[in-house]
């Protein structure tokens, strides 16, 4: 079994971070998600929202795998994401696991979204993951990557997240906005250099050596 932990601050109020959490589909980084669906939703007593939702996402094998496993396994797994919402803890509760592939490799994840007692304004979100192979002779290269590929995909799950908050707020991403600035100064700082390179040949140009002469 391959385990990953990672505690992160998000700089938004727990409201918004849970309003997004509902929003953050379509996003430029959820490519990889083909559909969402509600399956059940209820609020109890106690006046939690309780969710089950049906995700689809692709499921590409690395290619080592592809020469082992069958042609026609699914390019798409199905992920079962079961929320609590819990407005007088002030806490968002999320856990996922896949339905299909599980005699290849089982992902289980644990996200828990807090009110941050530290940062005031904040948001502190606790996420866990526990990925399962039992194949023989294949099941620490099978984890290994499965390990890999819910890292680069957690990344994205966080762009699309601040990117569902962002357009709350009617604003582009603070990363957005430092890739833009970059991106311009970049492009500025290659006009520069070239209208120097220009203006030197002008000059060139316009004021040619004389040739040196030899008695």
């Amino acid at each position: 079994m391959k385990y990953f932990f990672n505690e992160t601050e998000i700089r938004s109020v727990w409201d918004h971070v849970v309003s997004a959490f509902w929003q953050r589909y379509p996003n430029p980084f959820s490519n990889h998600v083909l559909t969402e669906d509600v399956i059940f939703r209820e609020v109890t007593a106690d006046h939690r929202l309780l969710t089950r939702r049906l995700l689809t996402k692709t499921n590409r094998l690395p290619r080592w795998a592809e020469r082992f496993f069958p042609s026609n396994l699914s390019r798409s797994v199905y992920i079962v994401e079961d929320s609590i919402v819990d407005p007088a803890q002030r806490n968002l509760t999320i856990f996922t696991w896949n339905l299909n592939h599980t005699t290849l490799m089982t992902v289980e994840e644990r996200c828990v979204f807090r009110e941050s007692q530290q940062q005031p304004g904040c948001t502190q979100l606790k996420r866990e993951a526990w990925i399962f192979s039992r194949v023989y002779g294949f099941s620490r290269p099978i984890q290994e990557f499965g390990l890999a590929r819910f890292k680069k995909n957690q990344v994205k799950a966080m762009k699309g997240l601040e990117y569902a908050l962002a357009n709350l707020h009617g604003e582009a991403p603070h990363w957005l906005r430092r890739d833009a600035v970059k991106d311009a100064s970049g492009k500025a700082k290659e006009a520069a250099q070239a209208a120097t390179e220009t203006a030197k040949n002008l000059a060139t140009a316009a004021n040619p050596k004389k040739a040196r002469q030899f008695v």
